[in-house]
């Protein structure tokens, strides 16, 4: 074990003053996020950090940060791993139909009211059986056989038991974690992280955040409709009102009730920008929880970089992770048809290559396939500003994003952006509408999936030294008048003040929530000594 992974074993007594809850990143994937979510620890010094990290289960990956001091506790959380106890009983469980239309419910619908039912069918399943146990057992082949004669009776019964092994895997070792203690918990998604949060709100009274970067919905369905291990089972045509649920609507249904019980159950619903709001208040996000915290960077970081010179070779940069959300081929495909206006155009990838192998290895197939070897380069992560005074034009071609961090980081740089029209990337090059006095664009939006439309955008700056100057002046105006760290970093350290020194709710009577032996409510309260 390295020293590095070895620190991520610590474990604390005393509650920590914050529980983090992250899902598929922090603290094994570096960038985006992950790089947030260190950023947001280390910035808040006399703050003390739990962290629970969803992970699909016990892997090799080790840390790609190393802990911070004032983290004083890592929890792994395995998904896919529920359901290794042993057998004790194969006798059906006198409250199974309670939990199969409890499941039903949730999965489709979602809410507080439908976790608090939810977790009573449970704890009353458990006075028979363990979920642990009844998972790998006749039980569960009776409930799902059960679910989908109520849910989807359309579609292959094979391709749903896959489907449901790994979406209710999930769900129960979610329900079923150990919550650490804490003053308040922080989740960063909705999913499986904002169950967990919402489940933590209802079982301690204390308070949860939820801090959305990108709408975690819109990214799963765009996963799911993209996904070729998802089996189409239900020939629906051009139908638009066709009631017959497929797959894909198991999972998208299942991750949007996930959300309206995570929107419910939080005290804040914190977005980085503010047309994020409308998707969450459909889903159940109440207005008067819901509020705007801009990220921040240090913008000293990159006080020293000096724009490239007009005299390098032409140089444009996509500085992302490798994976198909960030459409990256389409990147590709805006280099080809530049180079063949500009020959000497050099194209950088820079990020982590490992996170997606197989769509790394297609990405590289398609250089190869454009003849675009000696143009465009692939350099893993690195750090950024020993690249972007090379860099003329910053690149963005995603299909979902957030606020992406390297708008900011490119324009306290000085370096103009092209960015798809996703996320806040219009607020952030364009301005925001009360912004005084205006300053400008400081870039192009374009179309997503639109190669033509970026190798317009780009060669427009890179054959036009003043505006590309011009706009990168703006970009590096805006940034140090509206994204620092500072600003970001106040936020939370005030919301974490007021939040931690609320009292707590009311907790419910433990008959309404659980009752079973051995429930994760039981094991809780019985801990805590509340």
């Amino acid at each position: 074990m390295s020293d590095r992974a070895r620190t991520w074993t610590r474990t604390a007594a005393q509650p920590a003053d914050v529980c983090i809850i992250v899902e598929g990143c922090y603290p094994f994937v570096p960038g985006g996020v992950s790089s947030w979510i260190d950023w947001l620890i280390r910035s808040q010094p006399a703050t003390s950090f739990s962290i629970v990290s969803l992970w699909p289960a016990p892997s090799e990956h080790p840390p790609r940060y190393a802990m911070p001091a004032n983290a004083v506790a890592f929890h792994p959380l395995y998904l896919q791993t529920f359901g290794d106890a042993p057998l004790q009983s194969a006798r059906l469980p006198r409250g199974l139909p309670e939990l199969s239309g409890a499941l039903q419910n949730f999965m489709s619908v979602g809410g507080a009211e439908a976790l608090r039912t939810l977790t009573s069918a449970i704890a009353n399943t458990e006075r028979d059986m363990p979920l642990a146990s009844m998972f790998n057992s006749p039980v569960a082949w009776e409930l799902v056989q059960g679910m989908y004669r109520g849910r989807m009776p359309y579609g292959s019964f094979l391709h749903y038991f896959w489907a449901w092994r790994a979406l209710l895997g999930g769900l129960f070792a979610t329900l079923e974690f150990p919550l650490p203690k804490a003053r308040v918990y922080h989740t960063i998604s909705t999913g499986y992280a904002g169950l967990l949060a919402a489940r933590a709100a209802e079982e301690t009274g204390r308070p949860s955040i939820l801090t959305e970067h990108g709408i975690y919905t819109n990214e799963r369905r765009i996963e799911l409709l993209m996904a070729e291990w998802v089996a189409d089972t239900i020939d629906k045509g051009h139908a638009l009102d066709d009631p017959r649920l497929d797959l894909r609507d198991m999972w998208i249904h299942a991750f949007e009730a996930y959300a309206r019980t995570c929107y419910e159950g939080c005290d804040q619903i914190i977005t980085l920008y503010e047309d994020n709001q409308k998707v969450q208040q459909m889903l159940g996000a109440g207005p008067a929880k819901c509020r705007v915290i801009a990220n921040g960077i240090d913008v000293e970081r990159f006080a020293s970089v000096t724009p490239a010179p007009q005299t390098d070779r032409p140089t444009m940069a996509l500085i992302g992770r490798v994976v198909p959300i960030k459409d990256v081929k389409a990147y590709i495909s805006a280099a080809k048809i530049l180079s063949d206006r500009m020959p000497d155009l050099r194209a950088y990838i820079l990020g982590p290559l490992d996170e997606d192998p197989g769509y790394t290895a297609e990405c590289k197939q398609l250089v190869t396939d454009l003849g675009l070897a000696g143009c465009v380069e692939f350099t893993g992560s690195v750090n950024i500003v020993d690249y972007l005074s090379r860099i003329h034009v910053v690149v963005l071609t995603s299909l979902s994003e957030s606020q992406p961090l390297t708008i900011l980081e490119a324009g306290a740089a000085g370096i103009p952006f092209v960015a798809t029209n996703v996320g806040s990337c219009r607020e952030i090059i364009d301005g925001r509408s009360d912004e005084l006095p205006p300053l400008g664009p400081g870039g192009f939006i374009t179309p997503v999936v639109s190669p033509a439309a970026t190798a317009d955008a780009v060669e427009r700056l890179l054959r036009d030294h003043d505006l590309r100057r011009s706009f990168g002046d703006t970009l590096r105006c805006r940034v140090r008048a509206t994204y620092t760290s500072e600003r970001a970093s106040k936020a939370y350290t005030d919301l974490y003040r007021d939040l931690g020194n609320q009292p707590s709710r009311p907790l419910l009577k433990q008959s309404a929530m659980a009752g079973g032996n051995g429930s994760s409510w039981s094991r809780w309260r019985s801990a805590s000594g509340v």
